[in-house]
């Protein structure tokens, strides 16, 4: 699933492409009945895009938040395999695509998802969508402190807190794994186990991690392009997520595996405790 680093890559992506240009026309696929989650027709979404100008393209958490000129926002969340990307020659066809906006210097958004599994929205206020974050890991607001607060009030383990959106948004399974063996935290540790050095760590690797993602552009495992079509490198720069029985780098343990909150979970034995 795309995480805070390849949504804000794919933001800055579009930024320059898509800002003052207006959709002359959206389409969306019978084959992606659930893509448009409010209002509930795929036909009310596509009118309501048609004839808007793109004012701005922000970011909450794993969503894309498109300002429009009437006061809208449009609100789109990839999931697990979706891809939103800018083709300046139109969509054409492909078995994948769900959905095709098209602009009006002849190029278009395109945008494709194999598990249909992507949400679009088109909201008068995107904290129908968005309300219930948690803060932005990497706004200065968010504190070392802050983080201790919220993992004192928790007792699951620390990286189930971390995958939790609500707590903080933006985290998911790649960087809560490589977070957490940057501050040399084993992700099965109550939350509220941690010691105060222990969240300074954390809170600092939390940034670490993502602003060396999203300087590699994103990591792309499986499905994710930035908005030009091109993938990411930061999976070739991980240091445990999918390295099972590879050696630690630091200490050439071997890396292990287990599910932790229901997801995979990647960790050095040696080096997390």
């Amino acid at each position: 699933m795309p995480e805070l680093p390849e949504v804000e890559t794919i933001r800055q992506g579009l930024l320059p492409l898509v800002v003052g240009r207006t959709v002359v026309e959206a389409s969306v696929s019978p084959e992606a009945p659930r893509l448009v989650a409010w209002p509930p027709r795929a036909d009310d979404l596509c009118r309501g895009l048609a004839g808007q100008r793109i004012e701005g393209v922000g970011r909450r958490g794993k969503y894309l938040l498109f300002a429009l000129a009437d006061g809208r926002t449009w609100v789109v969340h990839l999931r697990m395999t979706g891809v939103l990307v800018y083709r300046p020659q139109g969509c054409g066809g492909g078995r994948f695509l769900r959905a095709s906006f098209r602009l009006d210097n002849g190029a278009s958004l395109c945008f494709a998802d194999l598990r249909k599994m992507g949400r679009m929205w088109l909201v008068d206020d995107p904290a129908q969508v968005v309300g219930k974050l948690g803060p932005e890991p990497l706004s200065e607001g968010f504190t070392a402190a802050d983080l201790g607060r919220l993992l004192a009030r928790r007792s699951a383990p620390v990286k189930a807190v971390l995958l939790d959106q609500g707590a903080i948004a933006g985290i998911g399974n790649i960087y809560a794994d490589e977070a957490l063996f940057e501050a040399r935290v084993h992700p099965r540790r109550p939350a509220s186990s941690l010691s105060g050095e222990e969240v300074r760590r954390l809170h600092k690797a939390v940034g670490l991690t993502l602003v060396r993602a999203m300087g590699d552009r994103g990591s792309s495992f499986d499905h994710y392009v930035d908005a030009r079509g091109e993938k990411g490198s930061h999976h070739l720069n991980v240091k445990v997520f999918r390295r099972t029985d590879e050696a630690c780098f630091e200490c050439g343990s071997l890396i292990q595996r287990i599910k932790v909150a229901g997801r995979s979970t990647h960790f050095c034995p040696q080096c997390q405790v």
